[in-house]
Parts: structure tokens; sequence; C-alpha cells
């Protein structure tokens, strides 16, 4: 789907990707290709170590965002931090196109649309 708009929700383990005008939203899933294990809460890993960023993971999303022209990442924790940290860092030209970055625990997906649809309103209005 060809559209001006993009939210994509995602914690370290999966992406959801949604894209969406007034009428229509057409979303994309993605998953990373670590297994899960039960982590300790605050480094993320069973060991308590930090775990590395997965580098693939982000790329497949910011595929997945491309037929966008503005996007919104949220999520919870530090995972919507990272993607735009490889954005930037992976795909500089692609940096603009991010209008905002919005902490979200885990809302289903109607939740995420309905967010990114009054962001968006209100983003458009501040454009001239």
């Amino acid at each position: 789907m060809q559209t001006q708009h993009a939210v994509a929700w995602l914690d370290h383990r999966e992406a959801k990707v949604f894209f969406f005008d007034r009428e229509q939203t057409e979303g994309v899933r993605l998953a990373t290709a670590l297994t899960h294990h039960q982590t300790h809460n605050k480094a993320g890993t069973i060991d308590g170590k930090r775990a590395q960023e997965n580098q693939a993971f982000y790329n497949d999303i910011v595929g997945a965002l491309q037929p966008a022209k503005e996007w919104l990442i949220v999520g919870p924790g530090s995972a919507k931090e990272e993607l735009v940290k490889h954005i930037r860092s992976h795909h500089p030209r692609l940096e603009e196109r991010i209008v905002g970055v919005e902490p979200a625990d885990h809302p289903t997906e109607p939740q995420i649309v309905a967010h990114a649809r009054k962001f968006f309103r209100a983003a458009d209005r501040m454009l001239p």
C-alpha cells in the first residue's frame, strides 16, 4: 500500500508496521530470528548482560516502512530508540521520514492505528 503515513510498533522480539489513510489500513508483522528466553529485567538477556542490537531485524523494519513518506515509531523499552539510532547510522537519508518517536506499552493493533491517526492529524496541522 503506497501511503503518506506509517506507524511501527516494536519491542526486541517483534515489530508491527501499519500503513494507513483515512479509509484503509494494511499491516505487516516482523519477528526477530532470535529465540525467546526468559530475560533479565534490566539487561535484556538471560545472563544479565546487555544483548547486542539486532541489525538485521532493524533493517527488515526499515525495509517494511519504505512505502510510506512519514513514520511514527512507537513501543515499550529501548527498541524504538535503537531503531532510530540504526536509521541514523545506516540509512541517514531516511531519517527525515521519522516524524515522531513515542512510548507505547502493548496496545492492540487497532489501538496502534488509532493512536497513529490521531498523531498524524495533529502533526499534519503543524505543517505549512
